[in-house]
């Protein structure tokens, strides 16, 4: 994802333990309001209920996270503020109602202020979102936590959009990074139309069935096709094994213990060997730090061994091979990443939960695990001059 974005692979981990999602630092509308770009110097934002399920009434709408000029947490008012949380907002229940209603009929439209977060939809009953205290002593939102069973959000049906917009464009994507629930697509008009995130014909019986055919993944589906946990998720809660991809991982440190490993980056090319358990490369003007051997859920979290810090080298390197194990191409190609998307998921150890997500998708493209945006396959858009945005909850 485009690093002016919060982006996906900072929303993984920080809330798993608590259950719930704080965003960090850094990273609708009215139902009746109807201002322009001009007049509110924001990016318009329009969304369409297409569910043929649930009535605009009945469907909730938050657009939260972060202001970029200040780093303060809050969430966007029916007017088009941006308005920052406070424990005060939490009510007798001890949860916040920053909900916006959709129009009870058409469309619904509001005005996004610069920001970087989130836009949650909720159908047939609202959130409970939370306003908690961060590490920093500051105000910060708790957000759902749909895979985490006590989460007070997990019987309620929701999904989001993720975003930034800032003074060099819009970049948004949808996901099913964490979870999946609700079909939606995204539409950005600017220098060029563009859209993602729309499912096939049937797309979402589609996934819940491919997800529920494969015997390690099936109790991934939650409720009666509620959701689908992402399966790092379902380690955490039991429901997934945490093994899962330990076989493969141990053939591909076979594998490269006598067989160099390519690795191609904006960075340079890169050649790796295993030593041990640490995969070393060589090449370029500047070397990655070596790669631990990773577990099953660095893999499926893109995450510990497989983290990919802001360095410019070591993180493209990370993110290419933790693409290279979700997709299960490290034993059939030595040199990544491989770029073909006919070759993604052709094994029986495999990120079967991101090859449903995809395979459901019009344009191919789906955010099923965080490093997705390797080599373009992820459902993210943006746009250096854009005039407007619309979020459609497409048909189930």
């Amino acid at each position: 994802m485009n690093s002016r974005m919060i982006g996906r692979r900072s929303f993984l981990t920080s809330g798993a333990a608590l259950g719930a999602l704080a965003l960090a630092t850094g990273c609708a509308p009215s139902t009746r309001a109807r201002r322009t770009s001009a007049t509110a110097g924001g990016l318009p934002l329009t969304v369409v209920n297409r569910t043929g399920r649930y009535a605009g009434g009945s469907i909730f709408m938050y657009v939260v996270g972060v202001d970029p000029a200040t780093g303060t947490q809050g969430r966007v008012t029916a007017d088009g503020r941006f308005v920052p949380c406070a424990a005060s907002d939490n009510g007798s229940g001890g949860q916040t109602d920053y909900a916006i209603p959709l129009q009870g009929s058409g469309d619904t439209t509001l005005v996004l202020p610069k920001m970087s977060g989130r836009v949650y939809f909720s159908l047939g009953d609202r959130l409970r979102l939370r306003v908690v205290t961060d590490g920093n002593g500051k105000p910060a939102l708790q957000y759902p936590a749909g895979w985490v069973k006590t989460d007070p959000n997990y019987g309620i049906l929701h999904d989001w959009i993720e975003f930034t917009y800032n003074d060099a464009g819009m970049f948004c994507n949808t996901t099913m990074v964490d979870m999946f629930s609700v079909p939606l697509a995204i539409r950005l008009t600017g220098a060029r139309t563009q859209t993602t995130g729309t499912l096939v014909a049937g797309g979402r019986d589609q996934i819940f069935a491919a997800v529920a055919k494969q015997p390690e993944f099936a109790r991934l589906v939650a409720g009666d096709r509620l959701r689908v946990i992402a399966p790092g998720h379902g380690i955490e809660a039991g429901l997934f094994p945490a093994d899962y991809y330990d076989a493969y991982i141990n053939e591909v440190w076979t594998r490269y213990q006598g067989t160099p490993l390519t690795v191609r980056t904006d960075a340079g090319t890169f050649t790796g060997k295993v030593t041990g358990d640490r995969l070393t490369f060589t090449g370029g003007s500047r070397t990655p730090a070596s790669i631990a051997r990773p577990s099953t859920r660095d893999v499926l979290f893109c995450d510990g061994a497989l983290a990919a810090p802001n360095d410019g080298v070591t993180g493209p390197v990370a993110a290419i091979l933790g693409a290279a194990f979700n997709r299960s191409t490290l034993l059939s190609d030595a040199n990544q990443p491989v770029t073909d998307a006919a070759r993604f998921y052709r094994t029986q150890v495999t990120n079967h939960y991101a090859r449903a997500m995809h395979e459901a998708s019009q344009d191919g493209a789906a955010y099923g695990f965080a490093f997705d945006d390797v080599a373009g396959h992820a459902s993210y858009i943006q746009d250096n001059a854009p005039t407007s945005v619309t979020v459609t909850l497409t048909p189930f």
